[in-house]
């Protein structure tokens, strides 16, 4: 068709000197346009510059809706800057183009060159400043606007006064919404639906409902939009409440079109309702690939790869051309259950079907090699190829380098995101204090911490979780201290972060202290952070605190979690109380090597050296395979317990049968068992021969059997070896 009007346009045009009227004749070339057809909007600009038509007002605005069309938004701001009068309608499309565009900060730029040209708004143009407004959350320009609503007049057309109320909403001002909807006069279906639509943005799930229940009575219908913002809420106030809603769609006869069938979909797969998504999916003849990518979503959600998939099938084999939102679902997936495989298929396909210059699918793929691959090369390669990364591109990479052991590279590629005009948000930057963190940079959280300050965001919980985090983390407690003080709201986060980095720098007592200020906030320990409190009541030795923190696992549902056992083994353990210990550790339904390593731990420090070894030899019967924490328990106690051979046969195991690579730690428990038994040549030879460079402590534990054992110059030299190391330390 656009091929067809195309030749139709450049045929007319050829006789345009043939006419006496040539407006005329470009008016009617216009009334062929199409919505795709921006060529023939070209063949029709030359003429009307060239022939100086752009007197003419309805030409122009005809031309102007024609490059609007054709989502040629910038090309219709230069035809509209050409344009030596401006009517209402042309400052009204651009703005309320602009607003389309979630261009925001353009269209009220536009506004205010409307208002300084003296052209007067209509409801329209003040519908289209409101939205920018709410967009971009400015209370104090939409209330200037809402000012000059009142001057003209229009405070009492239903449309603005529903726009005005959304405004208001999502500025935060629900007293005020609920004032100016109460003041509309004959409030139709969309003003109680915006309304609804307001207080669920609001997360006021309660009162939304309630405004329904008021809709109803006053008699006015839901509609389509109606059901769907209410099924926005089904998720907080529930299953059965949803499924009502789905009832009542069903009796007052509304209309099932594909944007009320993709919200039930959702709503269903939220609570893992598949069988009844897939029977609203089948309750339609119409093939829709949007309600198809709803339902692929939801198996996603889910973690049902096998259905998933099976959909993705299922809707190709009947011709649906999956989207960039289906191949970011389906590899999604792919990160989800860590199938590498699965997603170079996936990935294969949109080369073949050409998204792979889409932003969102770039960002899935980037995501997806971070998640299931050893290295972060071919991340970077996908992220290097994308002609327009975004900022969840950046922020995607960013968190995945963090994720991969790289923070050293996040900053770098910080700085070019910068530099590439892409401003970072709270995720990006809570991704760099993450990387501080691994680090303990503390001049580069302080630098970030500037930043928030001027971007006036680091009230944010996201941000200030991760400042708290990278504070505490690089031993400055003041300062996390002064953000978790300074955050508009706190959560489990951010005072689980406060109590493992306390304990972390061995500040226990001030980890214990952490419960009182989360009690201050109406906030309850949950499985993140009572582990933690525990740990802390354990390396006080505080018998008595512990028990208490027990009691409160079990009242709060809490004791059969593993994490909450595997704390209180420990703490039992530390507290001397080994009886506890083993009872607790027998609660623990399937112990991991965690729950092992606490038991063996705890035997061992209480002196009951052969209970602990026969406590491993337990674990590996159970088939637990142990971990480097592990052996640094048993060497340890084979250290202490003068079991030489044991301790020899243990460290060698590591690599040999459990592939685990001795790190430094473990070297110096060797070193101190064989220093004990006074085979002091053999201690030495395992510093000089040992893939590692010797540390202080290292130097330090032979250092101490010379002196038990009277080897004057092997003490002698291990001494100076580790006052070069370490001058300060008064053991050297």
């Amino acid at each position: 068709m656009a091929t067809k009007v195309a030749a139709t346009a450049s045929a007319f045009l050829s006789r345009t000197n043939e006419l006496s009227n040539l407006q005329q004749a470009c008016i009617r070339i216009l009334s062929f346009c199409e919505s795709n057809s921006s060529r023939i909007g070209l063949h029709i600009h030359c003429p009307v510059i060239k022939f100086g038509l752009l007197e003419n007002l309805d030409l122009c605005n005809n031309l102007l809706s024609l490059y609007l069309k054709t989502d040629g938004i910038w090309n219709a701001r230069k035809l509209f800057d050409e344009m030596p009068q401006r009517t209402v309608f042309a400052w009204t499309v651009m703005i309320s183009a602009f607003t389309k565009s979630q261009e925001f900060a353009s269209a009220l730029s536009l506004f205010e060159e409307m208002m300084a040209s003296e052209t007067h708004p209509n409801e329209f143009t003040f519908s289209s400043v409101i939205r920018s407004c709410a967009g971009l959350r400015d209370l104090n320009y939409g209330g200037r606007v809402h000012g000059s609503v009142l001057k003209t007049g229009f405070e009492g057309n239903s449309v603005v006064g529903s726009i005005l109320t959304d405004f208001y909403s999502k500025c935060g001002k629900l007293k005020k919404a609920r004032e100016l909807f109460s003041s509309l006069q004959n409030a139709d279906t969309i003003s109680w639906t915006m309304m609804i639509s307001s207080l669920v943005g609001a997360r006021k799930w309660s009162e939304a409902l309630r405004f329904y229940s008021e809709m109803i009575k006053a008699g006015v219908p839901p509609n389509e939009v109606t059901f769907v913002k209410l099924l926005g809420t089904s998720s907080f106030l529930g299953l059965e409440f949803g499924k009502t809603i789905h009832s009542n769609i069903i009796v007052r006869g509304i209309p099932l079109n594909v944007v009320l069938k993709t919200s039930l979909v959702d709503f269903y797969s939220q609570f893992s309702k598949m069988e009844d998504a897939v029977r609203v999916l089948n309750s339609t003849g119409e093939q829709d690939v949007f309600l198809w990518t709803s339902v692929v979503s939801g198996f996603v959600r889910n973690l049902r790869a096998k259905e998933a998939v099976g959909t993705f099938l299922a809707m190709r084999s009947l011709g649906l051309q999956p989207n960039n939102f289906t191949y970011s679902a389906i590899l999604s997936l792919c990160s989800a259950v860590r199938s590498l495989d699965l997603g170079k298929q996936i990935h294969s396909q949109i080369m073949k079907v050409g998204f792979e210059d889409s932003t969102d699918v770039g960002n899935a793929l980037v995501y997806m090699y971070m998640k299931c691959s050893a290295s972060e090369v071919e991340a970077s390669r996908v992220f290097g190829a994308m002609i327009s990364p975004n900022v969840i591109s950046w922020t995607t990479l960013i968190l995945g380098l963090v994720d991969h052991g790289f923070e050293q590279d996040c900053f770098g590629l910080l700085m070019e995101m910068v530099k590439r005009d892409v401003e970072p948000n709270v995720v990006t930057l809570s991704g760099i204090l993450r990387a501080c963190s691994k680090l303990k940079y503390v001049r580069r959280v302080l630098e970030i911490h500037g930043y928030l300050l001027r971007r006036h965001v680091d009230g944010e919980m996201i941000v200030g979780n991760s400042l708290v985090d990278a504070y505490a983390s690089s031993g400055k407690v003041d300062y996390a201290w002064n953000v978790t003080r300074s955050m508009d709201r706190r959560d489990n986060i951010t005072y689980t972060s406060l109590v493992t980095r306390f304990n972390e720098l061995g500040k226990h007592e001030m980890a214990l202290n952490v419960i009182n200020h989360m009690y201050g906030d109406g906030i309850r320990m949950d499985l993140l952070s009572l582990p933690g409190f525990i740990s802390a009541s354990a390396n006080l030795g505080a018998h008595e605190t512990g028990k208490h923190l027990h009691c409160y696992s079990v009242k709060s549902g809490f004791s059969g979690a593993v994490s909450v056992l595997n704390s209180l083994v420990d703490m039992y353990s530390k507290c001397g109380s080994l009886e506890d210990a083993k009872k607790v550790f027998e609660e623990i339904a399937t112990p991991d090597v965690v729950s092992w390593n606490g038991l063996v731990s705890g035997l061992a420090s209480n002196g009951c050296i052969s209970s602990a070894l026969s406590a491993f030899e337990e674990m590996r019967m159970k088939g637990t395979e142990p971990d480097s924490v592990t052996f640094l328990i048993l060497l340890s106690a084979c250290s202490n317990g003068r079991l030489t051979e044991m301790g020899l046969e243990y460290f060698h195991s590591m690599k040999k049968i459990h592939n685990i690579e001795p790190q430094i730690e473990h070297y110096v428990h060797l070193v101190d068992i064989l220093g004990r038994a006074g085979r002091l040549e053999e201690a030495t030879e395992v510093v000089e021969t040992m893939h590692l460079k010797p540390n202080a402590m290292i130097f330090k534990t032979l250092l101490r059997a010379c002196r038990y054992h009277g080897n004057l110059s092997l003490g002698e030299d291990m001494a100076n070896k580790g006052l070069a190391l370490a001058p300060s330390d008064p053991a050297f």
